[in-house]
């Protein structure tokens, strides 16, 4: 990894030549620069946040913990997709095996690797989340259980406090004063896989949570029309919302009305698994079992195109779905998968592309409705570069 001190391209906003002057990981001055009518500069923009990432090029999260090579070549993947920080993310399963992915990964984080820095913590996705089908999604029912507060806390013990994130269902009992504990432990709270009522989902805002996981996804495939969970998150002023824009899991009106909603309070995750960036085919996966994976890049069940297996996107892909359905325009996108996830996690990445923020930045051609990553700084040190591949 080299330290790059200067940076020249298209500011992703201003939509002006600019130079960025990077020192200690933190950008120091941005100035406007004059540039040849033949030079041809490509746009600056903040790094991308995931959330929510279950696996990628074949490296999936949830089946057993990680060796070091494993770490080293998902980093690595996903600094050429533009990531910057990310959250790993650990499905429902049984205490012990929680356990030992939380511990056996942590103790590498801990050591550190060479792209270690990427990784803000942990995302863990059940197993505190609805038990009936629909909400519960691909979750094993088996292991779906009720909040429990002692529980997280040694399996916080077991990450070294890197579970950042917990997604949970608040119509259990006890849910309320799980969300108010966890807060003290610094662990954001999201609702999702849910089967509430519009006063649990109140509540459980008014206690602390955040936003929902993947809006629209992990629920009944038919609701009441008038009164049901998905209503209940979209009017709750103060719910952020994830969603997969990845042109499968939410239809375009869907999409569209969600961000009308939500506004500045919606926001993207790839939810990717362990087949994202692989070639189409069939395959056998840890959840979900036999698989299809299209050259359109949707999952489904195998034989059953109706049921998705996950999403095979990346969260750059994401972006440029939402741009190139005019739902928003790209600059919007691109915030919505880097300064609005760093705000919901207070990160000091939520100050963009500004002097003062983290030197966290990528550089991107956006040309036939296509976004390519060129170039992915971290800390103001080159982490990919397409010339160099």
């Amino acid at each position: 990894m080299s330290e790059s001190k200067y940076l020249k391209g298209v500011h992703y906003k201003t939509k002006k030549p600019i130079q960025i002057y990077m020192k200690n990981g933190i950008i120091q001055e941005i100035s406007t620069i004059d540039v040849g009518p033949d030079e041809n500069l490509d746009i600056i923009s903040p790094g991308l946040i995931d959330l929510q990432i279950n696996g990628f090029k074949g490296v999936d999260f949830n089946s057993n913990p990680l060796d070091i090579s494993e770490w080293e070549k998902i980093t690595k993947e996903l600094a050429a997709q533009g990531i910057t920080s990310f959250y790993p993310t650990i499905v429902t399963n049984t205490f012990k095996k929680l356990a030992d992915i939380f511990r056996i990964n942590s103790q590498y984080l801990k050591k550190g690797f060479r792209l270690s820095n990427l990784i803000e913590g942990f995302h863990l996705e059940g197993p505190y989340i609805s038990k009936k089908d629909g909400p519960r999604g691909a979750h094993d029912a088996n292991y779906v259980r009720p909040p429990d507060i002692d529980e997280l806390e040694k399996l916080q013990d077991y990450s070294h406090n890197l579970i950042k994130i917990v997604t949970l269902s608040p119509e259990w009992r006890g849910a309320d004063s799980f969300i108010k504990e966890s807060a003290k432990m610094g662990t954001k709270i999201a609702l999702g896989h849910l089967n509430a009522s519009r006063l649990e989902i109140k509540k459980a805002v008014n206690n602390g949570a955040l936003f929902s996981t993947h809006l629209g996804n992990g629920t009944h495939t038919e609701l009441p029309r008038h009164e049901n969970y998905l209503w209940s998150q979209l009017a709750e002023d103060n719910l952020n919302a994830s969603v997969i824009a990845d042109g499968h899991h939410i239809p375009f009106d869907l999409l569209k009305i969600f961000n009308r909603v939500k506004k500045s309070k919606m926001f993207l995750v790839s939810d990717s698994v362990a087949l994202a960036g692989k070639s189409p085919g069939i395959y056998e996966t840890f959840i979900g079992g036999k698989v299809t994976l299209t050259e359109e890049k949707k999952l489904h069940l195998y034989q059953n195109e109706k049921i998705l297996a996950g999403s095979a996107k990346s969260l750059v892909e994401c972006v440029e779905h939402l741009a190139n359905s005019q739902i928003c325009e790209l600059t919007e996108s691109l915030d919505k998968a880097s300064i609005l996830p760093a705000k919901v996690m207070d990160l000091p990445q939520k100050q963009g592309l500004n002097e003062g923020a983290p030197a966290d930045l990528i550089k991107l051609k956006y040309i036939n409705k296509h976004i390519e990553v060129t170039q992915t700084i971290k800390e103001g040190r080159v982490i990919y570069s397409s010339s160099c591949m």
